[in-house]
């Protein structure tokens, strides 16, 4: 099953087992230093022994000065001896090691400590930056020969060149960003000057047999002046004569909207870089990888099968499964834990700088600590309750079976996946629903009792004594107490994706926040007009940083007016009357959506009947406090491991 995916490539003297690549993802697992710790190589090991290819460690410093805190660093010698307990890690779980050598400019605004070497004299993020100096530049380059070299000694198995994004090479690279009038600047030739000189260095510190990938971008996206896909494949010609061997073929910066195309989230489609990769191969005759959204088997060796690349990067699919690989060579696809593109932990995971210390997955809560968290079988076996077959549910259910439990879950409904299958509905988010069907069928397929219109009472919890009651009933939507808020013409957002309802005509959707939004382009996408009403001084806050552009954008191109700053005060018969900075008016409509939020369900008479039945009592998810699925899944992982 999926040949040409699990068929070997070799690369100069390397041999890779398959296709499969786990690209350089920051994580923010390393040291204060940047040096690696055993949380980054037990991460990477994981993926190894997940059957993955080639293991290209994330983003590393050439540079100590430049060099943000907890990025992976490899610009001093000292550093040589943990990326060596790395790459013997990869090594012994069946995997290659390669690693991406990095500088990063404007990126280490992640850490004020860290110089900030720039292609021309700017202003970014509050800072006057000058231009780096042609001495400095040949400083750089020295380091990405030395950085070469020290990797050659760790162990690595190839290096790749990181050209893309905004960084420092790219920024040279790119007329949109390059404006010196010197060497380094202006034509072509001269802008290609740095990064190929980066290029040689490296190639002239590794081994003839050892290969050099280069992450590029295959355009630049929302910056005027900026490379044009026939300016990259030039760029790859050269940089293939003068010893680039792959070129891994990515999207995407930080500084304008196209930053949404460098960790694409859901909104965004899958394979949308798979063309551009497939054009730069067919006209630079080089060995390609595809970027962008691939996240099923079926999609990788289509890719494959169809000579669009050489390779696929994989990356938050084996984030949200690192047995990802095996599962698929082994036919095993049913069981796969599939990323949905929230974005949620590893994008938004990596920028929260404030409440989390390195990325996460909402699918895999065991991401990052996948050394201290190993599952072990439980001493007793017990007979588990689960009120409520949400995510949230069937996260504990899944952990509580790989530990010898056996739960039993109750679900008042005729389906599993809880408001998961709902977010699931809103247009372009077919992916998430039919994960959240997946992964019940896993959890039942696995041994899980599921009670079908069922809901857990405090009866059935003191006739049939289980050992442990897990309530996960989830949260309801609020009802907004506004006059005029029972009115036939006004539902709730939740009805409108379930398509328990259809408003009439123009409508009015109360609440900015994700499922407002949602629901919101769900009515435009049926023809309704619509305007979102939201209190704060802007809208989407709880969706990413990412998927807020992409939301944004989609609502612009269907014409969704959004108003801020409004409060709502009244809903009559000709719509919801507001009151804005400007003052108060009527926003004219047919119809009203509320999308103000969830509350928690009570579980307080599931307790009660718990203590009284002698069974310990846990809530998790939304039935705890109404929030995000990351926290309300990890909840149910970290619940089922104390059973």
């Amino acid at each position: 099953m999926y040949d040409r995916l699990f068929s070997p490539i070799q690369i100069r003297g390397l041999e890779l087992k398959n296709r499969v690549v786990l690209p350089a993802m920051g994580t923010r697992m390393a040291g204060e230093k940047g040096e690696i710790t055993p949380r980054l190589a037990a991460y990477h090991a994981a993926r190894a022994a997940g059957g993955c290819g080639l293991n290209i460690v994330e983003v590393a410093a050439v540079h100590t000065p430049s060099a943000p805190a907890h990025f992976v660093s490899i610009s001093d010698d000292s550093l040589i001896g943990g990326h060596k307990k790395l790459t013997d890690a990869i090594h012994q779980n069946g995997g290659k090691a390669a690693i991406q050598l990095w500088q990063g400019s404007i990126a280490t605004t992640f850490d004020p400590r860290a110089e900030m070497l720039v292609v021309n004299d700017m202003e970014f993020a509050g800072k006057k930056l000058k231009a780096i100096t042609t001495d400095r530049i040949q400083e750089i380059v020295e380091c990405y020969g030395k950085a070469a070299a020290r990797c050659v000694e760790a162990g690595y198995d190839c290096l790749e060149f990181h050209c893309a994004h905004n960084y420092l090479p790219h920024s040279f690279l790119s007329g949109g960003l390059n404006h010196r009038t010197d060497e380094y600047g202006g034509s072509f030739e001269n802008r290609s000057r740095f990064p190929l000189e980066c290029i040689r260095a490296i190639r002239n510190a590794i081994p003839e047999e050892m290969p050099l990938f280069m992450r590029i971008d295959a355009h630049d996206d929302y910056l005027p002046g900026g490379l044009t896909i026939e300016e990259i494949i030039e760029f790859c010609r050269i940089a293939g004569e003068n010893g680039v061997d792959v070129l891994d073929v990515s999207r995407g910066n930080i500084i304008t909207a196209g930053s949404v195309y460098e960790v694409p989230p859901i909104d965004i489609p899958r394979g949308f870089n798979v063309e551009n990769a497939a054009r730069i191969r067919r006209e630079t005759k080089m060995a390609t990888i595809a970027v962008g959204r691939i996240n099923t088997a079926e999609q990788a060796e289509a890719i494959l099968e169809e000579d669009k690349a050489d390779m696929v990067v994989m990356g938050r699919a084996q984030l949200a499964d690192p047995e990802f690989c095996n599962k698929a060579r082994e036919g095993r696809t049913e069981d796969i834990i599939h990323c949905v593109g929230c974005n949620q932990g590893c994008y938004d995971g990596f920028c929260d700088l404030r409440n989390r210390p390195f990325i996460t997955c909402l699918r895999n809560p065991c991401l990052g600590h996948e050394e201290e968290w190993k599952l072990t079988k439980a001493e007793t076996p017990k007979r588990v309750y689960i009120a409520g077959g949400g995510m949230a549910g069937l996260e504990a259910a899944r952990v509580l079976l790989m530990r010898g439990h056996h739960p039993v879950i109750f679900e008042a409904g005729d389906r599993l996946g809880g408001q998961f299958i709902t977010a699931g509905q809103a247009p372009g988010k077919e992916e998430m629903k039919q994960a959240a069907i997946s992964f019940g069928r896993l959890v039942e397929r696995s041994g899980a009792e599921v009670r079908f219109h069922t809901p857990l009472t405090p009866e059935i919890i003191t006739e049939e004594k289980p050992d442990a009651v897990i309530a996960a009933v989830g949260s309801a939507p609020i009802e907004l107490k506004l006059p005029g808020s029972g009115k036939k013409m006004v539902c709730q957002a939740h009805a409108v994706l379930e398509h328990e309802v259809e408003p009439e005509g123009s409508v009015c959707v109360i609440g900015g926040g994700l499922v407002g939004l949602e629901a919101a382009d769900a009515l435009a996408a049926a023809g309704h007009p619509v305007k979102v009403l939201e209190m704060k001084d802007t809208a989407g806050e709880d969706l990413g940083m990412l998927r807020k552009i992409a939301v944004m954008q989609k609502l612009g191109g269907e014409s969704v007016g959004i108003i801020t700053n409004a409060r709502c005060l009244e809903i009559n018969e000709t719509g919801v009357v507001v009151e804005t900075l400007e003052g108060k008016e009527t926003v004219v409509c047919d119809s009203v959506v509320l999308a103000v939020g969830s509350a928690s369900r009570d579980s307080s008479a599931l307790k009660e009947a718990s203590e009284k039945a002698g069974a310990d009592f846990f809530v998790i998810g939304d039935a705890k406090r109404a929030r995000r699925a990351i926290d309300a899944i990890a909840e149910g992982f970290d619940t089922a491991r104390q059973v």
